[in-house]
């Protein structure tokens, strides 16, 4: 199983926000289950944990990990295909975020841009890699840095930038004809509060009640057509039944 994985595929990613089939996917990321066991964790019918299970299948999001003999069922055991997913801006074709429509370097909208950019590129390295098994030659370096006052950060921005443009100076080489590009971003932002852990787990009640909710009211809904459809059919055989009769 990856650590990440990209999704860049439109469908694949409406898939994977289904809030039905993300559930499925926490699960099946925890470790392998059958459709029997997901079913009794989730409060659906097997039947339809197996249908959203065969669309996760379908955009490589679930795989198979086993199957097991259960009387005179074979069961398949599924496994999410990584820990956690990145959807990657590909997926929203035209209207992915483009950095190079605007550039303000003081700007947190033009900051996330960047960042969407990074998602799609590494992203596409990624999957070009694994299709070549290949490594990707990557760095990055994350920390914190709490500042005293906003002339401080100031002057930490200036030396920073100062100092990365002196290094892209040094080591840049137009000439090369047989080197390869590497994009350099640096970015600093505010640091985000974590939401305390009791809120983090009522959050995630609350989801799993919806969700359960939602599986209700489509598995209602389903039977309710099912209904109509055996009154249709009946409707249509009485008038057959009493030519037959007379």
């Amino acid at each position: 199983m990856l650590d990440v994985s990209v999704i860049e595929d439109a469908d694949a990613a409406a898939a994977s926000l289904d809030p039905i089939r993300a559930r499925l996917l926490a699960e099946l990321a925890a470790g392998p289950a059958s459709a029997t066991m997901l079913a009794a964790r989730v409060g659906l019918p097997r039947q339809k944990v197996n249908y959203h299970l065969r669309a996760l299948e379908k955009h490589g999001l679930v795989e198979l990990s086993g199957e097991r003999r259960k009387g005179n069922v074979t069961e398949r055991l599924m496994r999410a295909t990584a820990a956690s997913y990145v959807i990657s801006p590909t997926a929203l074709a035209a209207v992915q975020p483009d950095p190079a429509r605007f550039r303000d370097q003081l700007s947190a909208r033009w900051l996330l841009s960047v960042a969407a950019r990074l998602v799609r590129d590494v992203g596409t390295l990624i999957t070009g890699a694994d299709r070549a098994r290949r490594p990707v030659a990557t760095f990055a370096l994350d920390g914190e840095v709490r500042f005293a006052s906003a002339a401080e950060r100031a002057a930490f921005v200036e030396e920073l930038a100062l100092g990365v443009s002196a290094l892209i100076a040094r080591y840049h080489d137009p000439d090369a004809e047989s080197g390869r590009p590497h994009r350099v971003v640096v970015a600093l932002h505010p640091t985000v509060k974590a939401a305390p852990d009791a809120l983090v787990v009522a959050a995630a009640k609350d989801r799993e009640v919806k969700d359960r909710e939602a599986g209700e009211r489509e598995h209602q809904e389903r039977e309710h057509q099912e209904h109509e459809h055996q009154e249709r059919e009946h409707q249509e055989r009485e008038p057959e039944e009493i030519e037959r009769t007379s």
